[in-house]
């Protein structure tokens, strides 16, 4: 049983994982997962030559702000340093999904629906947000100004896009409760699938 769980930046999706993990189900962080791709000797001469030296900071750091300024200024390149990192993460989950059987697995992603991954998911879950939380919350957690978190708003696929494509919305406006909306889709899924 896999739920695919997305969201637009600033939206709250990583906090939607935690409740879900308290709730029984195990979560694989695609985000966190191409981190550790970026790292693995391959992948990282060809994000140099894609993006060139400055995409690493050392040995162990990636220069985060170069590769964003890079891929959010010119769209190709986000298209091409997906085609890279995304195969070496399908690969991570392939191994994940062996591990967890007979669990409820979310694939918590960020391109759950640009990079068409929800093609193999049972159900979807979209986290959503109005524009002016995203932007204050991405400027509070990442020091950007509010151009930058626009820029990366709009690079994305809209929001409202993702809810029309979406099985399951939780509102994370901060006036609706998230554990509620939490339990009862959960709930919603077991039930479904007779996983109880």
């Amino acid at each position: 049983m896999i739920i695919g769980l997305t969201g637009g930046i600033g939206s709250g999706k990583s906090i939607i994982a935690k409740l879900l993990e308290v709730l029984g189900c195990v979560v694989f962080n695609s985000d966190e997962a191409a981190k550790q791709c970026y790292h693995h000797p391959e992948i990282k001469k060809r994000v140099i030559a894609l993006l060139g030296n400055e995409s690493y900071l050392n040995e162990a750091a990636l220069n985060k702000k170069h590769i964003s300024d890079r891929i959010f200024s010119e769209n190709t390149l986000l298209v091409k340093l997906n085609a890279i990192i995304h195969p070496e993460v399908s690969l991570l989950f392939d191994q994940f999904k062996k591990a967890n059987q007979n669990k409820i697995i979310i694939k918590e992603s960020a391109l759950l629906f640009e990079a068409q991954i929800n093609k193999g998911m049972d159900k979807t879950i979209v986290v959503a947000s109005n524009d002016e939380l995203r932007i204050k919350r991405v400027m509070a957690r990442d020091g950007l100004t509010f151009e930058e978190v626009q820029r990366k708003i709009k690079s994305q696929m809209p929001q409202e896009e993702k809810i029309k494509l979406a099985d399951f919305v939780i509102y994370n406006n901060e006036d609706e409760f998230l554990i509620t909306q939490t339990v009862v889709i959960y709930n919603t899924i077991k039930q479904k699938f007779n996983l109880f």
